[in-house]
């Protein structure tokens, strides 16, 4: 008997044979790669500008909801170093969450009581110049008719006047503390639950940082840039409030205080709000004292707001936020367009966090920031 091993054998004998693979079709660079084609520029533009007047209206429509809670947003970041601080010298985390909702709601306080009393004390004090108001008014009319205006358009002009809305102005004025009422409810509750979360932010923005670092770095640099615009603010605003209110006293103007603190609140509207804090003080001043009282006032209040709002202030601010006085300008009018009064105070944190969404955390998007800052004055 013959005995056949495999091993006789070898194993590519017993291989099918290989078929020939079909020449590859000729493909597209991108199809290789298992990319898609890029839209075109022009395509990516027109459906960015429709998503962003998309929701620039869906925001305006709900702007009695954002503009609340964008507010208790940024008292809770700019009292948050509170808490820091606290948890720093080893006090538990519940004592510096408590601690961070009573400072909270102490500025909140603070704010609406300055609202309330200023409100009630303009209009308590509007009603005493409706007299004089129509005085005003009728001179005005009459050195109008020396320029060949006729008694008859005059006439209709004075009949459409009416001193007396002054005291429905102030009615309304007070009918309006009923809604921050309301409003101060819904920031009480939103505030205490955004300040119980701020304990869990550094954790949470640490988990972000290990797969998206540049989110983390964007929403820390807007934490960093609201705390620093608000403070530099403040401490001007308290600087021109106080120089105002003693001004105000020794020229004469009633009701010194109320013009002082209002001074310090349009403080907070970037570039206009001196515009703002001086036309109801120069008004008084005219109904109570006259034509030269109301310019010794505009006069003061041009030397020191000139002096510290527009020369001083806007070099801290701008190195605080880095935006540009154009940036802060539009970011104004748009802010006050969307969110309504309240936009106007928050323009500036707002475009601070539309940068860090849209700019910062886009490594591509890089180039709008070189529009978007302050120009850097110490390099020619």
């Amino acid at each position: 008997m013959v005995r056949v091993s495999l091993d006789l054998f070898p194993a590519y004998r017993f291989r099918w044979p290989r078929r020939t693979a079909a020449p590859p079709v000729s493909q597209a660079p991108s199809e290789v790669q298992g990319e898609s084609k890029p839209l075109p520029r022009a395509l990516v533009v027109l459906l960015g500008s429709a998503s962003a007047v998309v929701v620039s209206a869906g925001l305006h429509a709900v702007a009695w909801l954002v503009g609340p809670m964008f507010l208790a947003l940024v008292i809770v970041i700019t009292l948050d170093p509170v808490r820091t601080w606290l948890r720093g010298k080893g006090l538990p985390r519940w004592l510096t969450v408590a601690v961070l909702v009573v400072a909270v709601y102490a500025a909140l306080f603070a704010l609406f009581l300055v609202i309330v009393v200023s409100l009630a004390q303009l209009s308590a004090l509007l009603p005493h110049y409706a007299a004089q108001a129509d005085e005003l008014l009728r001179d005005g009319m009459a050195f109008l008719g020396g320029f060949g205006v006729g008694d008859r358009e005059l006439r209709e002009i004075l009949s459409t006047v009416d001193a007396g809305k002054l005291i429905g102005f102030a009615g309304s004025l007070l009918s309006g503390v009923g809604g921050l009422v309301t409003n101060l409810a819904f920031l009480l509750a939103l505030m205490l639950f955004l300040s119980t979360e701020s304990a869990w932010a550094g954790q949470r923005l640490g988990r972000i940082a290990r797969d998206r670092p540049w989110i983390s770095a964007a929403l820390r640099r807007f934490a960093f840039g609201t705390r620093r615009y608000l403070l530099v603010t403040t401490v001007f605003g308290g600087l021109v409030a106080a120089l105002d209110t003693v001004a105000l006293a020794l020229i004469g103007v009633p009701a010194a205080v109320l013009w002082g603190l209002l001074s310090f609140v349009t403080n907070y509207v970037p570039n206009v709000g001196f515009v703002i804090g001086v036309a109801p003080p120069a008004l008084i001043a005219l109904l109570d004292g006259g034509w030269r009282v109301m310019l010794v006032t505009l006069v003061v209040y041009l030397l020191l707001n000139f002096v510290v709002q527009s020369l001083i202030q806007p070099r801290f601010v701008a190195g605080s936020v880095g935006l540009s006085t154009l940036v802060t300008v539009l970011a104004l009018v748009f802010w006050t367009w969307l969110l309504g009064p309240l936009g106007a105070v928050l323009a500036v944190p707002a475009t601070l966090l539309v940068k860090a969404l849209l700019v910062d955390v886009d490594p591509r998007a890089r180039w709008a920031e070189a529009l978007l800052s302050a120009p850097d004055r110490d390099t020619p």
